[in-house]
């Protein structure tokens, strides 16, 4: 027992070496856990819900410079079959626009605020190697919540409230 408590113990070790980590004098704003409480999306003049009535949704940022960002539809109905990979055309339709996954690296700036993230992987394979500056994406801590602005290249403008997870 002592032995795999060890190796878990360097491999931990390790795996927190290979991260990029911040200068321990600022302070990030965004680091930590944030649990998605609201979305909407403005786009030609019409104000719509892209993850329903009862989105969920959850973003992390590692102090590491890391983040995974995963947005559902908490409506969303189950598929008839339970194997992934076996919905219908009309079911796996539905669920590539209501949810989106996508994870990177993320920057912050002298204050700690958020500056930019770089998209290494994501459900939508358009997104991959993309960068994206406080041109596009806003994120704006106000104690416990988070606010987000993303404006989509097709000039929609996504809005998303989170709140910190405890």
């Amino acid at each position: 027992m002592r032995g795999w408590l060890a190796l878990l113990m360097t491999c931990s070790l390790a795996t927190m070496a290979g991260e990029p980590e911040m200068p321990r004098d600022k302070a990030n704003q965004v680091a930590g856990t944030w649990r998605m409480v609201s979305a909407t999306l403005e786009a030609d003049g019409r104000i719509e819900r892209p993850y329903g009535e009862n989105p969920q949704g959850m973003l992390v940022f590692t102090q590491g410079m890391h983040f995974v960002e995963v947005l559902t539809d908490g409506d969303m109905p189950r598929f008839q079959s339970n194997a992934r990979g076996g919905g219908s055309d009309e079911e796996n339709r539905r669920a590539m626009a209501s949810s989106i996954g996508f994870f990177g690296t993320y920057s912050v700036d002298e204050q700690g605020r958020f500056a930019g993230n770089r998209v290494e992987g994501a459900t939508f394979p358009n997104w991959v190697g993309g960068v994206r500056t406080t041109k596009e994406l806003q994120l704006r801590v106000e104690g416990e919540r988070m606010y987000e602005t993303f404006t989509r290249p097709d000039g929609g403008r996504f809005s998303a409230e989170f709140v910190r997870a405890r």
